[in-house]
């Protein structure tokens, strides 16, 4: 009996992590065509009809529907139904390895956030500001539920990697854009100064890595851009979830 309740509470809190993210595909789309994602129904992109609860399950609603819409029968990007699937999965995950109910949240929050702006920055090359505002509200609450990162390793946090993006930046116009040196910033203040720094090795690294096989298969060019969000996105939850344990490895491997 007690392993078929939380059975039920897991498929439950799966569902929730899916339905905001669900949300979330409605912000990843709206916010850079300039549109309220508050207000109206959601709706089909390519006939523009009103979608039912029935289209909407999350993950569910697009198997079901066969990846088409209803109406149209215009194919519907398989990201929709994948950002959905990622948010269950993630806050089961977060459950499982936080086991604190305030810190799973403040992380499941902080993802939902990094997922939007790697997405909308793939899209469109620009990171709002909004999304920046967004993960400095986390940053703040996570004072309260992340209480054991200490209030100057935050501050530090919050000017290390930023300032260093910042000064390259200025020597190398365009190498950062100004929504990567914001993120850095705000998210300082949850990761503090060491996470920060290793989740912007990673991003450079998986950025680098993407770079050559763009040159490779002659996608870009040396001079040209890519979208650096999305990896600095991917450092930071990484750096979160196991970069205290990759920096003991790292320093037990060279005896420091």
């Amino acid at each position: 009996m007690l392993m078929a309740m939380t059975g039920l509470l897991y498929v439950l809190i799966f569902f929730a992590g899916a339905a905001i993210f669900s949300f979330l595909n409605v912000v990843i789309y709206r916010v850079p065509l300039g549109k309220d994602f508050t207000k109206g129904r959601s709706f089909c992109p390519s006939c523009g009809h009103d979608l039912t609860f029935l289209d909407m399950i999350p993950v569910f609603g697009w198997l079901f529907l066969g990846g088409k819409c209803r109406y149209c029968k215009t194919r519907i990007s398989p990201r929709y139904a994948i950002v959905e699937l990622f948010g269950g999965i993630i806050a089961v995950f977060l459950c499982f390895f936080y086991g604190n109910y305030a810190k799973s949240v403040t992380v499941f929050a902080f993802f939902a956030i990094l997922t939007v702006i790697a997405l909308v920055d793939m899209d469109t090359m620009e990171i709002p500001d909004g999304f920046i505002v967004a993960v400095l509200v986390i940053g703040v609450v996570s004072f309260f539920t992340m209480p054991e990162l200490h209030f100057v390793e935050r501050i530090v946090g919050f000017f290390s990697v930023s300032l260093f993006l910042l000064l390259i930046a200025l020597i190398i116009p365009g190498a950062f854009g100004g929504g990567d040196i914001k993120l850095m910033a705000a998210a300082g203040l949850i990761m503090g100064w060491k996470l920060n720094v290793l989740a912007l090795f990673i991003a450079i690294l998986g950025g680098g890595f993407y770079g050559i096989i763009l040159l490779a298969r002659k996608k870009k060019g040396r001079k040209d851009h890519f979208a650096f969000g999305p990896f600095l996105c991917l450092g930071l939850a990484i750096s979160l979830l196991w970069g205290t344990e990759l920096i003991n490895w790292y320093l037990k491997f060279w005896n420091l």
